[in-house]
């Protein structure tokens, strides 16, 4: 499964994740290679001590009637890099779903946090402060209506825009902005339909075939 194939993949040349010291094995899968590009940035532990790791954190709803719907599209990013790096999402963390593995000699925790959208960061706050991972090394993947469906935008830094799980995780870590987030286009809704239903309804058939094609 791709998620926004080209489109990321063309986002990958981003100043924020430089590819530097880490040599991961990437292959050409768009959340893959953001896991590989995004993960070469961290530094080595130098003395020999443990590296943090990165924490990639996707955002939605928790339980069937929300998935493939245009808020969960983190949640579907993570479901990508877990499946192409062999990573397990089978611990509860936290009120996340967590999974730990590495990305070339990288250690990489997925998370998916599941006390819906609106408190995520009640979730990502606890994992952040208990493993100690610096602000910078938590990249946060979420749905964005201000994008047009399968845009994307990577930063290293930011407000919520808006983004009820966004404003929770930076509530959560204390007004810190500082952490990298990449916003995946979903589109806005049409003619005077409310934003908040919209972003529940499924993709429409031709956007599946887009997303979701393998």
């Amino acid at each position: 499964m791709r998620l926004f194939s080209g489109a990321l993949a063309s986002r990958l040349h981003s100043p924020l994740l430089p590819l530097a010291r880490a040599r991961p094995r990437c292959v050409p899968r768009s959340s893959y290679a953001l896991a590989c590009r995004a993960s070469s940035s961290a530094a080595p532990a130098g003395d020999g001590g443990a590296r943090k790791p990165w924490l990639f954190v996707g955002l939605g709803n928790p339980g069937k009637m929300y998935q493939r719907t245009r808020h969960n599209v983190g949640f579907e990013m993570i479901d990508v890099i877990a499946e192409a790096e062999g990573i397990s999402l089978s611990s509860m963390q936290f009120k996340a779903m967590v999974g730990k593995g590495r990305i070339g000699d990288v250690p990489i925790m997925l998370a998916k946090p599941q006390t819906f959208m609106n408190a995520s960061g009640e979730s990502v706050g606890q994992l952040v402060s208990y493993y100690k991972i610096p602000h910078n090394q938590v990249l946060v993947m979420y749905d964005d209506l201000d994008l047009p469906f399968a845009k994307l935008r990577l930063l290293p830094k930011g407000g919520h825009g808006g983004h009820n799980g966004m404003r929770s995780i930076i509530n959560h870590l204390k007004q810190d902005r500082d952490f990298p987030r990449l916003r995946i286009g979903i589109g806005r809704p049409p003619g005077k339909m409310d934003p908040a239903n919209f972003v529940l309804r499924p993709f429409t058939k031709k956007e599946q075939e887009e997303v979701w094609s393998a």
